[in-house]
């Protein structure tokens, strides 16, 4: 049977086709859940297909590795147990003890606790830095010492833009890997890849899964060579040989099943991404004429600092926004308040999110330059009726401060 090539198809179609071929027995066009922890061997060595054992590869996650890369326009996909297992896998694979990262000065808590408080304790220094701000980023930078420029954009939960074609060129001039956390955006809004950047990290768990019932991690990378000029554990020179070999031997892989799940959500993203930066346009439009609010942070509104830089580097501009309402106690009063916005951390789903980071998702980063605003509230908008949304966040709003 011919695999067909699916390079030249739209977003859409690759989603739905690319690494889900029918099965060869049954003509089944859903891949199947592979429950197996092991494979029958042809004679010692004699693999059919490659598959000895599931922690090295299961057809369930190759299908989902494969779709991710064609989404993204790489060679290889990872995929992994969580977002932030991926991220390990990544950091493990590319940095030693004596490196050091730049990281955004508003990134998500869990990948600055990452690289802070675990990747600390391994000798990995970290500086972070305004990211809108090229000639900070160039300050930062430690020649020959420096390895990677990882990127939020838009960030959690300020929604600040970055130029990843530039923050490639500062990355590649000083010989590090520029790594983008590319979550909020997704595959169908923005491609990393293509603006120049070496690696991409997804939550899975988020957009790519879209209905909040799977955690999960990816990676996606082009031909880039590991920075340094170094090697993996197996000789391996560059990343995609360097993830493939960590990802076995640390083994936080993504299981059959919540493979097949965001397989499943990943077919749909681009449909449900329609919906999702709709209603958010709306919602943060009127979120920005609302008297009780101070602050409205979404990219789509022409008063967002990084509006343009967006317009320009994005297809379109997502479904997160956070707002500012003056003070804490307005901003967990609101948060309380909602009703068709569920208080829950997360986001992408098909369901309305309503949160309060700095206590909820944000927590780690408080006390530290990354600490974000009291008084601000991060909603991921869903696609339920947009008048529902906004009705909500009205009565929400009623009475605060």
């Amino acid at each position: 049977m011919t695999t067909h090539d699916w390079t030249q198809a739209g977003f859409s179609t690759r989603t739905i086709h690319a690494g889900q071929d029918p099965d060869p027995t049954t003509g089944a066009v859903v891949p199947p859940v592979y429950l197996t922890s092991t494979y029958k061997q042809d004679g010692v060595g004699g693999l059919r297909g490659g598959y000895e054992y599931s922690r090295s590869a299961n057809p369930t996650r190759t299908a989902l590795e494969t779709a991710l890369a064609s989404a993204e326009g790489g060679t290889h996909g990872f995929a992994f147990a969580s977002g932030l297992a991926a991220e390990d896998t990544l950091l493990r694979a590319v940095l030693r003890p004596g490196d050091h990262v730049i990281l955004p000065d508003d990134a998500y808590g869990g990948s600055y606790r990452l690289i802070a408080r675990v990747f600390g304790a391994w000798g990995v220094e970290h500086t972070a830095v305004d990211l809108t701000d090229l000639d900070a980023v160039a300050a930062a930078v430690r020649p020959g010492i420096t390895q990677v420029v990882w990127v939020e954009t838009p960030t959690n939960p300020l929604l600040g833009i970055s130029d990843v074609v530039a923050l490639a060129g500062v990355a590649h001039d000083a010989g590090a890997l520029l790594v983008v956390d590319n979550t909020f955006a997704t595959p169908y809004l923005q491609t990393p890849l293509a603006l120049g950047a070496d690696v991409v990290v997804h939550s899975t768990t988020k957009y790519v899964g879209g209905h909040s019932d799977v955690v999960g991690g990816a990676l996606v990378v082009g031909g880039a060579a590991l920075p340094g000029g170094r090697t993996a554990p197996d000789g391996t020179g560059d990343v995609a040989g360097a993830l493939r070999f960590h990802q076995n031997a640390s083994g936080a892989v993504a299981d059959p099943f919540a493979a097949w799940l965001t397989l499943r959500g990943l077919k749909t993203l681009a449909v449900r991404m329609d919906r999702h930066q709709a209603n958010a346009l709306a919602v943060a439009t009127f979120l920005e004429a609302h008297p009780r609010v101070t602050r409205v942070l979404y990219p789509g509104l022409p008063s967002h600092p990084g509006h343009e830089l967006a317009a320009r580097q994005m297809r379109g501009f997502g479904g997160m926004l956070s707002f500012q309402v003056g003070s804490e106690q307005a901003a967990l009063d609101v948060v309380a308040r909602a009703q068709v916005f569920t208080l829950a951390e997360s986001l992408g789903g098909v369901e309305s999110l309503i949160e309060h980071p700095g206590r909820m998702t944000h927590a780690s980063v408080a006390g530290s330059s990354l600490e974000v605003p009291a008084d601000l509230v991060r909603v991921s908008v869903g696609i339920e009726d947009v008048d529902d949304l906004v009705a909500d966040l009205a009565n929400a709003l009623e009475g605060t401060a």
